[in-house]
Formats: structure tokens, sequence, C-alpha cells
């Protein structure tokens, strides 16, 4: 009987370590499935330029996973059974189970409303193809001197506000910051985020906590209210309570609490990747949710399952930051480097050499993407016994 290894999600961690598991594994021994809710891979790193008007390419994941012996399965993920090693889906055919030896659990994340009043329904989002589509049809209606309001000081919030304003110069475009607007960059850095954002002329509302979201308005903290016909709340992620509801440990976040090689440590059947996985980095800090965490925590993942199927040591992936990397529009942007507790150095890149670098990174995700089996190697390696394999079920 074939080791049967799940992936739930296709998004950059699960669709990289997909491929990555399909490269190196020998499909005489393993059957590998993907399961993901929508058809196509969602380049989610690029979602605030959907929002503005920009079209985006789209990449089937049938074609993406083609040829490739990994097996596509369109299905919303509903729950998991640690105990039964099932999991539960439901799609086009409706409800059905998926046994698995291995899970890889890469659901990522979506939008935090942190309870906060209105947000539910009144603000916009761009944690999913959908939800920025739906942004984009409403930004479209707006006429000349509609305003926009982006909540939210993270890399999130300033690549969408900054996108918006240079794509639509006649809305008006304001940030709410809950403090001070690129706190965490050099000083020089920090300069030049501020004058892309008066160049652009996005209005900055310093140390302005949203309390509540209504249709024309955001209420701050302290009563005062900024008017907005648009509302996009980039406050945060959440993930979803589906690995608690099946009773893995979690972190206070929901995030599946992970050892140093990605597996869960209530139960090693089950390892975690991107913005579910609650991982301690070489600094002694839980990873944040971001793409360059997807990337640490999926190698290290598909890393420790092969090693482990097949009878190698496990290898240790770095799980270091060296920089954020911030768009400001799409001729501009920042690269801010970071040491190792993740404060800023002095130096920084920025102008338009920091942007067509930021579009080389998309570029090359993209296409580590659409070519998940690229360089495939010829001789790929076989399954150790299953009696040698800690952790892995003897067929009956």
């Amino acid at each position: 009987m074939k080791h049967r290894i799940v992936v739930l999600g296709a998004g950059y961690a699960g669709a990289f370590a997909a491929g990555n598991l399909a490269r190196r594994l020998s499909p005489a021994d393993t059957e590998i499935t993907v399961v993901n809710a929508v058809p196509d891979f969602v380049e989610r790193m690029r979602l605030h330029q959907l929002a503005s008007g920009q079209d985006l390419a789209l990449r089937k994941l049938a074609d993406v996973f083609a040829g490739t012996a990994v097996r596509l399965r369109l299905a919303r993920v509903t729950g998991i059974d640690p105990e039964h090693r099932t999991v539960a889906v439901t799609g086009e055919d409706g409800e059905d189970e998926l046994a698995y030896d291995t899970l890889l659990y890469a659901l990522g994340s979506s939008v935090a409303h942190h309870g906060v009043p209105g947000v539910a329904e009144h603000a916009f989002d761009v944690t999913g193809r959908s939800s920025a589509l739906r942004l984009r049809e409403r930004l479209a209606g707006l006429g000349a001197g509609g305003t926009v309001l982006v909540v939210g000081e993270g890399l999130t919030g300033i690549e969408t506000a900054t996108e918006f304003a240079e794509a639509r110069p006649d809305l008006s475009v304001a940030l709410a910051a809950r403090g001070e607007l690129g706190a965490w960059l050099s000083p020089k850095a920090r300069r030049h985020l501020r004058r892309a954002f008066d160049r652009l002329g996005v209005t900055v509302h310093e140390h302005t906590g949203i309390e509540a979201v209504e249709p024309t308005r955001a209420i701050a903290a302290d009563g005062s209210s900024i008017p907005a016909d648009v509302t996009v709340w980039t406050a945060g992620f959440a993930v979803h309570p589906i690995a608690a509801a099946g009773g893995l440990e979690v972190a206070e976040t929901g995030q599946i609490v992970v050892d140093r090689t990605m597996r869960s440590v209530s139960h090693p059947d089950i390892y975690a990747a991107g913005d579910c996985a609650y991982a301690i980095g070489e600094n002694g800090r839980p990873l944040p949710m971001s793409c360059a965490s997807a990337g640490f925590t999926n190698m290290q993942a598909t890393a420790a399952i092969i090693a482990r199927l097949t009878g190698s040591e496990v290898p240790a992936v770095g799980l270091k930051y060296y920089g954020n990397h911030i768009s400001l529009g799409r001729r501009d942007a920042i690269f801010q480097m970071v040491d190792g507790d993740v404060r800023s150095k002095s130096w920084y890149l920025g102008g338009k050499t920091a942007a067509r670098l930021k579009s080389g990174v998309l570029k090359g995700a993209a296409l580590g993407i659409a070519h998940p089996t690229f360089g495939m190697p010829k001789l790929k390696r076989r399954l150790a016994a299953a009696t040698d394999r800690p952790g892995v079920r003897v067929a009956a």
C-alpha cells in the first residue's frame, strides 16, 4: 500500500510543498493529494494590485500539477480527525473523507476582525481573491473625490494604500495607524516611506485605533470619525479553527504548535507550514504570518517528511529573516535589512531598484508555482521499510 500524503491548501506554502514532495519521492511508494477550495492558484502577495484594477494571470491548479503525479481535489476542508487519520471535505460531489498517513496542514489565514463592530459588515479586505475582486468592483464604482481608508500600518496596509493612491489619483486615500507609520524601519527608510506617502497624496492618521466601521466612515478610539466611502481592513490575520477543533495543540492564535521540523507537537503524523504554523525562529520568537514564513516552513516541513519517510537524517532549514520588502506602488519600494532580533539595520534599498527587486521576487514565486517539479531528479528517493519510519503506520 502506498504511503498517503495529503496537503491541505495550495497557497504559497502548500503548492511549493506538494511540488517538492513530488520532485523528491518516488511515486511507486507515495500518493500525494492536494486539497484546495478553489481551482486557481492565488497570488496573495499581489491581491492589492488585483483590487486596484490590474489583471493578474490565472494559473489553474490542474495545469500546475499536470504530469507531476500530484492529485488535486477541489474541495473545502471542514474538519480533521487525527485519531482516525482522516480529513472531512465538502466539494461538488458532496461530503467526503480522505484518509492520510502523513498530513501537511497549510490552510493559510484570513483577515482578523478583532471583534471590531462593523468590520464584517462594511469593511473590505485583500486576503482572498474573491474579497479582492469584491473590493475591485466597489472601487471601480467610486467617482472622483471618493474616499478610501486603509486600516493597519503593517506591510499589507502600506502596500494597499500606496497601490490605490497610484492607480487612482482621483481618489482620496488615507491610512489609519495605531502607532507611528513605519516605526520599525530605519530612520532613512522611514523618511523614504513618508516621502512616498506625500508624493502619492496618502493622508496618514497616526496613533489612531479604529473602534468601529460604518458604511461611510470609521470611528476612532477618541470618538472622532474619518470619512470613508470604502474601508479596507488590513489590521492582521487569523487562522481557521479547524486545527483546534480537531484536537491538535494550538497557540492562543489558533496556529498549530510545531517543533523545529514543523511537526505537530501533539500529533507526529501532522506537519504545518505557512501562516497556520506556530513556529519559533532562530531568534527565539514566533515567525510572523508572511510569505517569507511560508517559504521557511514549507521547506523545513517537506525536508522533514522526506527524511523521515526515507530513513535519512532530518536537515535543519534556516528560520532567519533578512529583511522586509515593501512595494510603494509599481515604481517604488523599500527593502529594509534586519538583524537577528528583527531590528532594522541602518542600511536599506529604496526606489526603482528596490521595486525591480520586488517584482523579481513576485515573478520568481509565480514561476516556481507554475513549474512545481522543475529540476526533477532522475532517481527519486524510495521509502524506507515502514517499520523503520517513526510515526508511520504499518499497513495491515
